[in-house]
């Protein structure tokens, strides 16, 4: 089985109907680097900083742009990044 394509998204960057556009800087520059053809029904492995989701690729004919189906519930942490959080540290 061959493993799903990973492709940075931004979270933040939803349509109405919920999915994800594919049009941000990061997205563009992951397509770009592995030479990535977008097309409909297309699974994507869709990413940022410590989150990441499986999805399906659609084009938004009204904003003529690809977008991806997600399930939000299905949302998963990337656990294994080792991300250090910051603590913050009061002087009284």
């Amino acid at each position: 089985m061959m493993n799903k394509l990973r492709v940075f998204a931004d979270f933040h960057n939803a349509d109405a109907q919920g999915r994800l556009r594919l049009n941000c800087t990061g997205t563009l520059e992951d397509l770009s680097c592995q030479n990535i053809c977008l097309k409909k029904g297309q699974e994507l492995t869709l990413y940022s900083e410590e989150l990441e989701v499986d999805g399906i690729v659609q084009y938004s004919s009204q904003e003529n742009l690809w977008v991806a189906v997600i399930d939000w519930d299905k949302i998963r942490e990337i656990g294994d990044l080792n991300v250090k959080e910051s603590t913050a540290i009061s002087i009284a």
